[in-house]
């Protein structure tokens, strides 16, 4: 009985150290425009945009325009606040699934991300002159 006991007890102070560690995932509090997918098998379930709120390396947090169904796989896209080489613009791809839902939004568990480069800010604000243009400068 003793035994069982202190079995007990080291599960408890197991999962609760589980449960702390947990949570100390640094959250950041990021404001950006998300996109997300809802996934179903290989097709789109249903689409749309909102807020990220926080994020950390476990999870994200954000608004959305419906409840999202819990354990289903979704694929969320953010323009990310931060340029490559002060030069680039990137988006943050995150693949993952619905932990909880509610009428203020949606909590994702990251399952993996990755970073995609959107080609350089330089090249993206170049213009393309018109012909009469390019002959007045000229």
């Amino acid at each position: 009985m003793l035994d069982s006991q202190l079995d007990s007890q080291e599960d408890r102070s197991l999962s609760a150290k589980n449960e702390r560690e947990r949570r100390i995932k640094r959250r950041f509090t990021i404001d950006q425009e998300v996109k997300y997918k809802m996934l179903y098998g290989q097709r789109i379930a249903e689409t749309g945009v909102g807020r990220t709120m926080n994020i950390s390396s476990g999870g994200v947090w954000f608004t959305t325009e419906n409840m999202l169904t819990s354990g289903m796989p979704v694929e969320l896209s953010m323009n990310w606040p931060v340029l490559l080489n002060d030069s680039c613009p990137m988006k943050l791809m995150i693949y993952g699934c619905v932990v909880r839902s509610n009428e203020k939004g949606a909590a994702v568990a990251i399952e993996r991300y990755e970073f995609r480069t959107q080609g350089s800010r330089a090249f993206q604000q170049t213009t393309v002159l018109s012909p009469l243009e390019v002959r007045l400068t000229n």
